[in-house]
């Protein structure tokens, strides 16, 4: 029995792939929706051999905000979740010298990802229903040398969606931040992490289901 559709903008981090998994075992629908659709393709028939449930593809670009509005109507269906796992960690050195590398980590982080979740936010807010997961980071709890053009748009993010959460609560629709601590992901791939305070991508995608 299907349970719903998820939409996964970011299709291609780490995260959310594991939370598509994690949603398609359970017997959802998946959209999978990335700017670089090329990357996502090899698994689509890999989801729908091992979990019986339909997958679309679609194309997303986070920082051309222009074409959001379009990208909602252009889905085969509406979700009942979307989960946004888009991020780029950029280079925090490059980025103090370089203000068009600083503005796509900050658009890429918050601008992108907070607009296209609001437009979501009115179509459910109109439906009385829907769940909003953002996947922001703690980097955004606290400013620090090595990643801050990160960790403020993360911050503004984080932000964002505790005010979209105050006014979606009374139309019945969810708004979930996630906070993710330290994770094996191809973003940390090449950072020296703390082995007992890092988890799994799998790991982290049972807890936003769970939650």
């Amino acid at each position: 029995m299907i349970k719903g559709t998820v939409l996964i903008l970011g299709a291609t981090s780490d995260i959310g792939l594991a939370v598509a998994h994690k949603f398609a075992k359970e017997k959802y629908l998946i959209q999978l929706a990335a700017r670089n659709i090329d990357k996502v393709k090899p698994y689509i028939n890999d989801f729908k051999i091992r979990y019986q449930t339909e997958v679309t593809l679609h194309h997303f670009d986070s920082v051309k905000i222009e074409t959001h509005k379009d990208f909602i109507d252009n889905l085969p269906v509406l979700p009942n979740i979307v989960v946004c796992s888009v991020g780029l960690m950029g280079d925090q050195k490059k980025c103090e010298k370089d203000y068009n590398l600083s503005s796509v980590v900050i658009r890429t982080n918050y601008e992108g990802p907070a607009n296209i979740l609001a437009e979501f936010a009115n179509k459910f807010e109109k439906n009385k229903s829907g769940t909003i997961i953002g996947i922001s980071s703690v980097a955004g709890e606290r400013g620090r040398a090595s990643n801050y053009y990160y960790g403020s748009a993360k911050a503004g993010f984080t932000s964002f969606l505790s005010g979209l959460r105050n006014r979606m609560h009374k139309n019945n629709v969810n708004v979930i931040t996630v906070l993710p601590g330290f994770v094996h992901t191809k973003m940390t791939q090449n950072m020296l992490l703390p082995k007992i305070l890092t988890s799994t991508t799998s790991e982290v995608a049972e807890l936003i289901y769970k939650a």
